[in-house]
């Protein structure tokens, strides 16, 4: 094992120009793969962002709703319908919807209005670094992520601007509560939420249920569904799932993130074989010669995979260490790329098949090697 590995990285560091080709072939091919699968990632948790922090069981939506952004609206005596199925401790109306902004320069810039009931909880912004969430309930306060800080005209708590001709003032600031629409989220009390966005007191968004301890979800799912007519009652996975399913492939953003994956497959994979093959096809003699004296393909058929795992190896930790690049310069962006270590370890693994691949048109040509071309002179 100790020979042929010595003789696989000989062959691969005898031409270093070549080597180094294609390293930077693999390289290039593992970090589009891992941005653009970060990306579907990142991707992927933002959309579901706020129903995950949102504190409740069940989600009451209209018919046909496809995410937490679905600006169709429920009847709000639906509330006490809900309120009264057995085993339900609370039902929070959400109200949300765009508006617009205007900063104190005159621009105007789109906002997502997310509108939070501070007595019954809910739904609160999370992360806050300054300023105080209850204030939001003692008048046009808002809480916006300091991201958006350039976007909405704004310095920190204290910052003024208008909403829909009403001034508001920042009374929180939260960290990393981004939108993967680039639309700011801001945070108000439900009552302002309603004016902002234009929706009628009777009215709500959604209807978030929070469940008794001990009660059995999916009996009480039943129980909501019979008596809120058209409206669909989903657990909170299911909800989760049908925003990220919507977001991602039905938009065709998810295949978008998949074809670029795709490509750089294919890419690294054609520049490796291309480099094994041109390296296998230099030393057909020393294969040649190694035929003649009697080794067998099976060693040699080791000689070229070895030289394919060191290729694997060595681009993967260059394309790792780029990726973690990568991950710190986007943290604090728009859409940050996410890489856990799933997604490291299935990259490693698509590596080496993908240099193991690449190394079968060599592994061919050397069988067709004769070994009495090594006696011709």
């Amino acid at each position: 094992m100790s020979l042929t590995f010595t003789l696989a990285s000989r062959n691969l560091f005898h031409d270093r120009l070549r080597f180094v080709a294609t390293l930077i072939g693999i390289m290039f091919s593992v970090v589009l793969v891992m941005v653009q699968m970060g990306l579907f990632l990142g991707f992927g948790h933002m959309v579901t962002m706020m129903i995950d922090h949102a504190s409740g069981d069940i989600w009451v939506v209209p018919k046909g709703a496809k995410s937490f952004e679905d600006p169709s609206l429920l009847d709000l005596k639906l509330r006490n319908r809900v309120a009264g199925v057995a085993g339900v401790a609370s039902v929070i109306p959400v109200v949300i919807g765009f508006s617009d902004w205007r900063l104190d320069s005159g621009e105007v810039t789109p906002v997502f209005i997310v509108g939070l009931d501070l007595h019954d909880g809910g739904l609160h912004p999370w992360n806050v670094v300054e300023g105080d969430v209850q204030a939001l309930g003692q008048g046009p306060n808002v809480a916006v992520d300091r991201s958006y800080f350039e976007r909405l005209g704004v310095d920190g708590v204290g910052g003024t601007a208008e909403i829909r001709g009403r001034r508001v003032k920042v009374a929180a600031i939260t960290d990393g509560i981004r939108s993967f629409t680039t639309t700011p989220y801001i945070f108000v009390d439900v009552k302002n939420a309603r004016t902002y966005t234009g929706t009628p007191p009777d009215r709500a968004s959604d209807l978030l249920v929070r469940l008794d301890p001990g009660t059995d979800r999916d009996k009480a799912i039943e129980a909501i569904k019979a008596q809120v007519g058209d409206a669909e009652v989903l657990s909170a996975s299911q909800f989760r799932k049908r925003s990220r399913d919507f977001w991602l492939f039905g938009t065709g953003a998810g295949a978008a993130l998949f074809a670029g994956a795709l490509l750089g497959v294919i890419v690294g994979t054609v520049i490796v074989a291309q480099t094994l093959y041109s390296s296998t096809k230099d030393h057909l003699s020393e294969f040649a010669t190694l035929r003649a004296m009697g080794s067998s393909n099976g060693y040699i058929y080791n000689v070229i995979i070895y030289q394919a795992l060191l290729n694997a190896v060595i681009g993967f930790a260059f394309a790792a260490a780029i990726g973690a690049v990568v991950v710190q310069m986007t943290a604090k962006s728009a859409l940050p790329i996410v890489i856990t270590p799933w997604l490291v370890a299935g990259l490693l693994a698509l590596t080496i098949l993908m240099c193991v691949i690449s190394a079968i048109g060599a592994i061919f040509r050397v069988v067709r090697i004769d070994p009495a071309t090594v006696f011709m002179a």
